[in-house]
């Protein structure tokens, strides 16, 4: 259905008008290909989408958090990113059409912005000046899920762990429901009891505060230098 009017609807065109995908776009261009955009509205814990699915969209998260992670065949849980308002996925399978590369799950009570990929395709097809930052964005993309996958594979565990902590903070916004530690064990390739073990000898040494399920950084620097 079409965008419902009010604040959602100016939310969404303009979360989308900035999305780093279209900013080769004039800003006439964006507004007129953001206009098809529409609201999707989920629960907490209710899937978006699962890997393997048809890519028909993209989507930007308007409020609350979405969860993307992949499983493996034996039921083993990586967790990749988690979404803050304002940021942008499902834009690699919009674009090329095949199945989703991952999970999409609300993480809480979230609104999405979805934009199709028939509109987004007819689009590009009158105006290819857009490709070029297109192509640029996807390598961008690709060089972030390589990162993630060498630190995964090369990285001590404290210094994933850091890093992902370090992340977290840096997008955190208040009211966000906070990551179990069972979460950041699956984000950072870890069983929660390591990170348990991990987290509370920081505690002890002064670098990180817990308090109910939340962590607060207390020595930023003490926990940069744990990432090299």
């Amino acid at each position: 259905m079409d965008t419902p009017p009010g604040r959602p609807a100016e939310d969404a065109r303009r979360i989308l008008s900035n999305c780093f995908l279209f900013q080769g776009l004039g800003s006439d261009e964006r507004n007129q290909l953001v206009a098809r955009a529409h609201i999707r509205r989920l629960a907490p814990g209710e899937t978006i989408f699962h890997m393997g699915s048809p890519g028909s969209s993209m989507m930007a998260v308007l409020n609350g958090q979405v969860r993307i992670s992949i499983s493996s065949p034996e039921g083993k849980e990586l967790l990749l990113a988690v979404l803050q308002p304002g940021e942008v996925f499902g834009e690699i399978a919009l674009l090329d059409g095949k199945e989703r590369s991952a999970d999409a799950k609300a993480m809480t009570a979230c609104s999405l912005a979805v934009l199709e990929r028939r509109d987004v395709m007819v689009f590009l097809e009158r105006h290819p000046e857009a490709w070029p930052r297109i192509v640029e964005v996807l390598c961008e993309r690709f060089r972030e899920n390589t990162q993630h996958a060498a630190e995964v594979s090369l990285l001590q565990l404290p210094a994933r762990l850091a890093k992902a902590l370090l992340r977290m903070a840096a997008d955190h916004t208040p009211g966000n429901k906070a990551l179990s530690q069972r979460e950041l064990g699956n984000m950072v390739g870890a069983a929660r009891e390591s990170v348990n073990k991990c987290l509370n000898d920081w505690q002890r040494r002064g670098v990180i505060r817990m308090e109910d399920n939340a962590i607060a950084i207390i020595d930023r620097t003490a926990l940069e230098a744990m990432t090299s």
